[in-house]
């Protein structure tokens, strides 16, 4: 499970420096997609897998499940860690999440997220957590 957040920069070349927590879980080869909210998702290979699996389960003549899927695969690519251990990120992942420079890696439980500093700072401040809790609730989750 991953958790935790921590602030890292890329470099002039698009490295990422990934926390050596991260990697412990990741391996050398994970796979990096566009996620939701205008950030970036990084699956280790076994969960990206069981994630294509649920995609490949989705009616083909339901058109939000295809585009949904093609959201997806077409913007997942796999990443290597190199003997600093930093990934280079692409730039066509690095310009739909905005990642210029300041990024945020937080760990979601099955997934890591990568943010820019801004956009990441700019969606959690408006973060109501009371009303959030009760819309957990509805979904069956309290703590």
């Amino acid at each position: 499970m991953f958790m935790g957040r921590y602030n890292h920069t890329i470099d002039p070349k698009g490295r990422l420096s990934i926390p050596s927590k991260y990697r412990e879980i990741l391996g050398d080869e994970f796979v990096v997609s566009k996620g939701m909210d205008g950030c970036l998702f990084v699956y280790a290979d076994e969960d990206w897998k069981a994630f294509e699996a649920k995609l490949a389960s989705l009616p083909l003549v339901n058109e939000e499940a295809r585009q949904f899927a093609r959201f997806f695969l077409s913007g997942a690519q796999y990443v290597t860690v190199d003997k600093q251990g930093r990934i280079l990120l692409p730039q066509d992942l690095r310009d739909f999440a905005g990642l210029e420079k300041d990024v945020v890696l937080a760990g979601t439980g099955g997934r890591i997220e990568i943010w820019s500093l801004e956009q990441w700072n700019a969606v959690n401040s408006q973060v109501d957590i009371g009303k959030i809790s009760k819309s957990m609730a509805d979904l069956g989750l309290t703590i």
